[in-house]
């Protein structure tokens, strides 16, 4: 299990995050926002996602993005971009005391 992380969240729940999931849920989790770049249809074709400091992360594709999404760590309210949800949170919050 080196590319993953296995996780217990909510009890029995079992989540495998990868290593670009837990960059990108950490990087939401210290302030930072996912601005989501559509066409003229409305569809999402680009993402980029900003730290805190407003630094550009290059971690994030359309697939990954799609997978956060899925599994509802992170979301939009009215529009705005995207951040990182209690959920995402939780899942971030066992990893920081995996440190070593």
């Amino acid at each position: 299990m080196r590319a993953a992380a296995r996780l217990y969240v909510s009890g029995s729940l079992k989540l495998d995050i990868s290593r670009d999931e837990q960059r990108v849920l950490h990087a939401l989790a210290q302030g930072g926002i996912i601005v989501p770049l559509k066409n003229t249809r409305g569809r999402i074709d680009a993402l980029e996602l900003y730290n805190r400091d407003g630094w550009r992360m290059p971690v994030l594709d359309l697939n990954l993005f799609r997978k956060l999404k899925r599994r509802r760590t992170i979301s939009s309210q009215e529009g705005g971009p995207y951040r990182i949800t209690r959920r995402g949170l939780e899942l971030v919050r066992s990893e920081l005391d995996n440190r070593g």
